[in-house]
């Protein structure tokens, strides 16, 4: 198992992903570091940023500028397994709203969503269903081919 994820400032997601102990790579927080490249499948775990509406009921972009850019690398996307997505309650229906949109643009299922940095039953939960998610995809031949999705996030 092979995790990638982006993490801002407060370092939330990335606190979580470390309580995981799986091996891990954080995407560049910004623009001028190198590029992250994947080559074996992986894991997603993302933060929404906004809530996925703006304060004039305009969508915003719930998925992080710099998510959008490593996933519409299709060497990358090709190797992305599943998505795992971190949000606030307070933004109610829109909560974890990445996952759901990387979810559907890019044919991945949506594993896991927890708040902020999660709870330790959120790190037990996603220890294990990982674990499981792997085996299952292994057993059927699906966790080392590429998958190929023309889409594009945005």
């Amino acid at each position: 198992m092979f995790i990638v994820y982006f993490s801002s400032t407060t370092r939330n997601t990335d606190r979580f992903v470390q309580k995981l102990d799986i091996p891990s790579a954080r995407l560049p927080l910004r623009r001028g570091d190198e590029p992250l490249t994947v080559d074996e499948p992986f894991v997603l775990v993302c933060p929404t940023y906004g809530g996925g509406a703006s304060i004039t009921g305009d969508n915003s972009r719930p998925v992080p500028k710099q998510v959008i850019q490593f996933l519409n690398d299709p060497s990358n996307r090709e190797l992305l397994r599943g998505v795992i997505a971190s949000g606030n309650i307070n933004f109610g229906e829109d909560f974890c709203k990445a996952g759901d949109i990387i979810s559907a643009k890019c044919k991945v299922p949506y594993l896991y969503r927890f708040e902020l940095m999660g709870t330790p039953h959120d790190v037990e939960r996603v220890t294990e269903g990982l674990a499981e998610f792997e085996a299952a995809l292994r057993a059927e031949g699906r966790w080392e081919s590429r998958q190929v999705s023309e889409a594009t996030v945005t």
